[in-house]
């Protein structure tokens, strides 16, 4: 089965946060009707769309369409039942936002529009694994417009110490280099919790496993699957080298202020933790360096999860063609590229990619990209994901010394009553 994606509120962390601007009046008429008081309200979330970038679109935006944008910026926090709501309303912003795997909700329940015409003009080169989450049951409900990925965020002293001179290109290499850091003594080889769900997925996406299966018209769980278990047995290998608790996630404590102190070798994260673990101590900032989560072989990176957003243009909109021009402004290659520079994260394209040159993060995140994946693109997955993830207490239960079959049996009954609830 496909995979898609997970909203990542950690992705809108690493952005720079900017005032809604534009109109706030309520919209009139049609788009297309040349009425005075022509505009079109975009949903952005809390952090998305950085102020030289959003400048610029409304700016061109507005000299070519001769309409008014009026950008409400929300929150993430409760932001699904708000834009459930107002995509069941008659006025529901013409554009909006949507975290990545949220899509296939709104989809389903006939809240979005369907682009597949905007897809054939402006999509024929998005990368596939950034637009795999934009469609559902075939149709191109969304466009993608960012991501980001995990990558190892290291201690180049620690490393060098332990008599470390390149950063790993290979799984093996880096198994190796954290024995390194272990027989020195002096500092722990790897930060990594025995619930890091999100790097876990990045692995089963390495292996090629899927994390549920269907079973006539329903979704149930696959943990069992072989795939999975190997998934789980190079995590496990992974946390071996980590003193980190196993029952708990990267975010109890945050990892990256564990890493502040300066006697952890590595940790596995997003790119905008470097900064968490400066603001807990400065002095780190010299010492920090990243690189691509390496695979089994040196020409493919780890399998990752790519976390990001969508946009989308709601079916109850009255302007649809003003919503697809700004789209095409938005997402054109010029105004990508210059979203990839200012803020470093993943355009939709490769050809794309050299925009976020001069940004370490970025550069150590961008090889995986192509390759990266997803959670199950279907409606259901989100109430998996609803604490307690059943497959945290998977997680936890392996790194305990149960079997990966035993430990999918123990959370399979749970697993696969969340993913029968009706959306």
């Amino acid at each position: 089965m496909k995979r898609g994606l997970i909203a990542a509120t950690g992705v809108a962390a690493m952005l720079v946060s900017v005032a809604a601007c534009g109109s706030s009046d309520s919209d009139k008429g049609s788009g297309d009707s040349g009425s005075k008081d022509k505009s079109l309200t975009v949903w952005f979330m809390d952090g998305s769309n950085p102020a030289g970038w959003t400048k610029s679109v409304q700016a061109e935006f507005e000299q070519k369409t001769g309409a008014k944008l009026n950008i409400q910026t929300q929150k993430w926090d409760g932001i699904q039942q708000k834009l459930t709501t107002a995509l069941s309303e008659s006025s529901p912003p013409d554009v909006i936002e949507v975290g990545n795997t949220q899509t296939p909700s709104y989809a389903q329940t006939g809240g979005l529009a369907d682009l597949g015409d905007l897809k054939k003009e402006i999509g024929g080169d998005w990368t596939e694994s950034l637009n795999k989450p934009s469609v559902f049951e075939g149709k191109q409900y969304a466009a993608p417009w960012y991501a980001a990925n995990r990558v190892v965020i290291y201690n180049k002293k620690i490393w060098a110490d332990a008599g470390i001179k390149d950063v790993p290109k290979t799984r093996a290499d880096f198994f190796k280099d954290l024995d390194a850091i272990q027989k020195k003594g002096d500092a722990e080889p790897l930060y990594l919790p025995g619930q890091n769900w999100y790097f876990f997925d990045g692995l089963t996406i390495g292996t090629g496993a899927d994390l549920v299966k269907q079973d006539g018209k329903k979704y149930v769980s696959n943990l069992g699957d072989p795939k999975v278990a190997k998934a789980m047995d190079i995590y496990k290998q992974y946390q071996a080298f980590s003193k980190a608790p196993k029952d708990k996630d990267e975010a109890t404590p945050q990892q990256a202020d564990v890493f502040a102190k300066g006697k952890t070798g590595a940790f596995i994260g997003m790119g905008w933790e470097a900064a968490t673990a400066i603001k807990a101590n400065p002095a780190i900032e010299k010492e920090i360096g990243y690189f691509t989560i390496p695979g089994e072989t040196a020409d493919k990176p780890e399998g990752v999860f790519l976390g990001g957003s969508n946009l989308a243009i709601a079916e109850g909109s009255k302007k649809q063609d003003l919503a697809k021009e700004f789209l095409k402004i938005a997402l054109s290659d010029k105004n990508e590229g210059a979203l990839a520079k200012e803020v470093g994260n993943i355009p939709n394209k490769d050809s794309l990619l050299a925009n976020v040159k001069g940004n370490a993060a970025a550069e150590a995140a961008a090889p995986a990209a192509k390759g990266g994946g997803t959670t199950p693109l279907i409606p259901e997955w989100a109430e998996v994901e609803n604490a307690p993830n059943p497959i945290k207490a998977y997680m936890t239960a392996v790194l305990g010394g149960k079997s990966p079959e035993e430990a999918a049996k123990q959370v399979e009954a749970d697993m696969n009553k969340r993913l029968s609830k009706k959306q």
